[in-house]
């Protein structure tokens, strides 16, 4: 059952604290593109490791709605990452009203999941189970917003229909985010077209038999990744 504890959140942040390294945070500071002008210009990070926040998680599932959403807000990477797997965990023990909480949450403040680890790690169990039962119109209007994030989030949450052999509306997100500019756009709807292929190829191939020539390159690279490579070549080459 959740609650709320101001103690636990503290509990959290100390933890998180504890575990932080600052050798690492200047690592990841440079990975996750935080200077002047990049996607994440002004992040801050502790410098803690995707399996440690993993373990605060599993000793704080329970912590409140409230506090989850305090946390969410903060200015620190891996207190926000924290928040969201959290989100996660609920989300997948809940009943459908809570769901329904969680994703509407989630929504509410996708200006906090403002990272592509963010995104990766919580949408598709988050978005993309709520609206595998319920409407799917959510995605296309966040494909096109003028968020870089909620464009990603439109994409990656396609995954969970993905795993469930339903490929339909990954493939119309696909279609809507061929003309993005954003490189992490690319690399998203790529690397869904080729988890697409891995299922059913002739889904990916005939998206891709129709579009390859006006995709760009780099989402045309990562959805052939697995394609032999006499395949591969010819997608490449525009041969045919």
């Amino acid at each position: 059952m959740s609650y709320e504890n101001p103690k636990t959140l503290n509990q959290i942040k100390q933890k998180l604290r504890k575990a932080g390294s600052k050798k690492k945070a200047k690592i990841l500071q440079r990975f996750f593109k935080t200077g002047p002008g990049q996607y994440s210009q002004g992040d801050i990070f502790l410098g803690i490791t995707v399996p440690i926040i993993k373990k605060v998680v599993k000793e704080h599932e329970d912590l409140s709605l409230k506090e989850t959403c305090r946390l969410l807000r903060s200015p620190i990477h891996e207190e926000r990452l924290t928040a969201l797997l959290i989100l996660v965990q609920q989300f997948e023990k809940s009943n459908q009203p809570k769901q329904k909480k969680i994703y509407n949450l989630y929504l509410k403040h996708t200006k906090y999941i403002n990272n592509w680890d963010l995104v990766d790690l919580s949408a598709s169990h988050i978005v993309g189970a709520f609206l595998k039962e319920n409407n799917k119109n959510p995605l296309s209007i966040l494909a096109r917003s003028k968020s870089l994030w909620e464009r990603r989030i439109a994409i990656v949450a396609t995954y969970h229909f993905i795993k469930n052999q339903e490929f339909s509306q990954t493939l119309k997100i696909s279609g809507i985010l061929l003309k993005d500019k954003e490189d992490l756009i690319h690399k998203a709807t790529g690397w869904m077209l080729r988890e697409v292929g891995k299922r059913n190829q002739k889904a990916e191939e005939k998206f891709l038999k129709k579009h390859y020539k006006k995709m760009p390159r780099t989402m045309l690279r990562y959805a052939i990744e697995r394609f032999p490579e006499t395949k591969r070549q010819a997608y490449l080459l525009g041969k045919f």
